[in-house]
């Protein structure tokens, strides 16, 4: 783990202007233009970007589509390509320090957990596909003795990257890892307010022995580059991870141009469900507590609406009260801090956006509520919680991706089962219970890609992530991600 030294030497680095990554090499967008990083740790800028367009993006995706032709990656021997991944692997845990700072420099998270999610986890990921892409075999058909049937695992050619401000570099590399591997080219849209992470790390495959053009990012406004990425021809396939009303456009604009593929994993509002024999209530209530609050709720899976049986109602809340106090919010690049910053002033203004909205609506708040830390200039918010939650409250339906906790009651499992369902969105959700068959009957019923039991989140890159409903559809992680970058091609050859 980095220590306290290492955190304050490397957050007083000079970041500077950071260009765009086309063609193995940092650019300026076309038109020069910047945009300011102001870090929500403490409200200053601290480095620029450059704010691409259309023709930048026209620019990377042209140098994508020229490497994928050429061959030197598509064509290249999956051992080759396992070698060149491996030695990626390796300097992201070189430069695991240098990553995880900057990270938090950027979106907030606190030091503890970007630590090992993002350049740890990025690491690990990259260093998973290297392993699996010599090991994927195509199949021979089931035919008649004079017809050889084939079924080939080719690349899809220019594959589109665009993720979230969260956890920009693990869900980048849940994408561009498998496209990779696969033999891809990708163009990689990271966050506005995200970037500085993605480019270092296509600065690193590039060192690693990455050909140009094979990784590119083109930094720049989600509805300028993004848009751009989307309707573009000459992109194959969009994998994004983001918000839903993004993701629907994504899909409108494969449908206006190339008919691209587009896989999509959304929002949540996760339900994680609490029996009265869950077999240790406070344990729960910690697990229960940091699955809402860490990285300021600012997680995909997060279990934002708790369900809890109502003979231990009381008793659990108590626990959890005693569990969110004694989280310390606070500077990110501080080691004693539980949960650090909001990822900037916006989103901090939606997230109280969404305190007024349910106390209006007669939802009683029960602990936070409001900003913190204001004096440091940073975006700070309390651990939120509400009782007397409804299923029609705005809370209960809509993605807050704050540290706001709605809470409900349930009597019987059919009742729980009915409140965990009763949204449009099912991407994780959680059962605490000492009962197997309890467990089992659960898992099955929640509609939810992800069913955790006795335990929130944790989950690793053996299996996949994704959603159902309006949490999207394309699973990231696993051997399941690559399906998501190769066609399958048949030769049906006729042996006379």
């Amino acid at each position: 783990m980095i220590s306290q030294n290492a955190i304050d030497t490397l957050r007083k680095v000079e970041i500077g202007a950071r260009g765009l990554f086309i063609d193995g090499a940092q650019t300026d967008a076309m038109k020069g233009a910047k945009l300011t990083v102001t870090s929500p740790i403490d409200g200053r800028p601290f480095a620029s970007i450059a704010d691409g367009n259309a023709v930048d993006v026209d620019r990377a995706v042209t140098s994508a589509r020229k490497a994928f032709e050429k061959g030197s990656w598509s064509r290249a021997a999956p051992a080759f390509r396992k070698k060149v991944l491996t030695k990626l692997a390796e300097l992201v845990e070189k430069h695991v320090d240098e990553l995880a700072v900057l990270g938090v420099r950027d979106n907030g998270t606190e030091i503890g957990m970007a630590y090992k999610a993002e350049p740890l986890s990025a690491a690990g990921t990259i260093r998973y596909y290297a392993e699996a892409i010599d090991k994927i075999y195509g199949e021979i058909a089931p035919t008649a003795d004079n017809v050889l049937g084939l079924i080939h695992k080719e690349s899809l050619g220019v594959v589109g990257v665009i993720v979230p401000w969260n956890f920009p570099l693990m869900i980048g590399a849940w994408k561009i890892a498998p496209a990779l591997a696969a033999g891809n080219c990708v163009v990689v849209k990271p966050p506005e307010i995200a970037s500085l992470t993605l480019l270092l790390l296509a600065e690193l495959a590039s060192v690693a022995g990455l050909p140009a053009g094979v990784l590119n990012v083109v930094t720049g406004r989600g509805a300028v580059t993004g848009e751009a990425l989307g309707l573009h021809m000459d992109v194959d396939a969009i994998a994004f991870t983001g918000s839903g009303p993004v993701g629907r456009r994504l899909l409108e604009y494969s449908a206006r141009s190339n008919l691209k593929r587009v896989f999509l994993e959304l929002g949540g509002k996760s339900p994680n469900i609490v029996f009265a024999d869950a077999p240790d209530l406070k344990q729960a209530a910690v697990v229960s507590a940091n699955g809402i609050f860490r990285n300021s709720g600012q997680v995909c899976v997060a279990g934002s609406r708790l369900l809890v049986q109502a003979s231990v109602y009381d008793r659990f809340m108590d626990e959890l009260l005693a569990a969110t106090t004694r989280l310390k919010v606070g500077d990110p690049l501080n080691l004693t801090s539980d949960v650090g910053a909001v990822s900037s002033a916006e989103q901090l203004d939606k997230n109280l956006g969404f305190v007024e909205r349910a106390t209006a609506e007669g939802a009683r708040l029960v602990s936070g509520g409001g900003r913190i830390l204001a004096e440091t200039g940073g975006s700070y918010m309390a651990p939120t919680i509400f009782e007397n939650v409804t299923q029609e409250m705005q809370l209960a339906r809509e993605e807050v991706f704050g540290p706001v906790l709605g809470v409900m009651r349930f009597k019987t499992e059919e009742e729980a089962v009915r409140l965990a369902n009763s949204t449009v969105y099912g991407l994780a959700s959680a059962v605490w219970t000492s009962n197997l068959s309890t467990a089992h009957r659960m898992v099955r019923a929640i509609n939810a890609g992800v069913v955790h039991v006795n335990t929130y989140g944790g989950a690793d890159i053996t299996v996949p992530l994704g959603g159902v409903k309006q949490s999207g559809f394309g699973r990231d992680k696993s051997m399941h991600a690559l399906d998501k970058y190769t066609d399958l091609k048949t030769a049906w050859i006729s042996l006379g």
